[in-house]
């Protein structure tokens, strides 16, 4: 793929029998090159909540297949998919653990004073 291109769509296929939907480009982060898929927000339909846009990066040896397709194949196939940016049970197992810090930890966080990063 080239980097001056603006992307194409595509489905990946990922290991672990994942698939994802999206305009795919290349990124280079740090000196190492990354697939950059750019997920498009969707409308709730049915029973099915809405999704927010997000972009994900993979490593080469995350990805399995590349199928390549016009835009309203991927987005059609990202409907179906409803790929959130992040899973529902880390996101619920993540706001369970956030009492747990406790109100001096939190505080540290947010310290203007502090020059730390948190």
């Amino acid at each position: 793929m080239n980097n001056q291109d603006n992307g194409q769509w595509a489905i990946v296929e990922l290991f672990g029998h994942q698939r994802i939907a999206g305009r795919v480009s290349e990124q280079t982060i740090g000196g190492c090159a990354f697939v950059r898929v750019d997920v498009p927000a969707f409308e709730a339909a049915g029973n099915q909540p809405s999704t927010q846009a997000f972009t994900k990066l993979y490593g080469q040896g995350a990805i399995y297949a590349m199928s390549f397709v016009d835009e309203p194949t991927a987005k059609m196939v990202g409907r179906q998919l409803r790929v959130q940016p992040i899973d529902t049970y880390e996101l619920r197992r993540a706001l369970q653990d956030l009492p747990a810090l406790g109100a001096s930890a939190q505080g540290d966080m947010y310290d203007s004073d502090d020059d730390r990063p948190f």
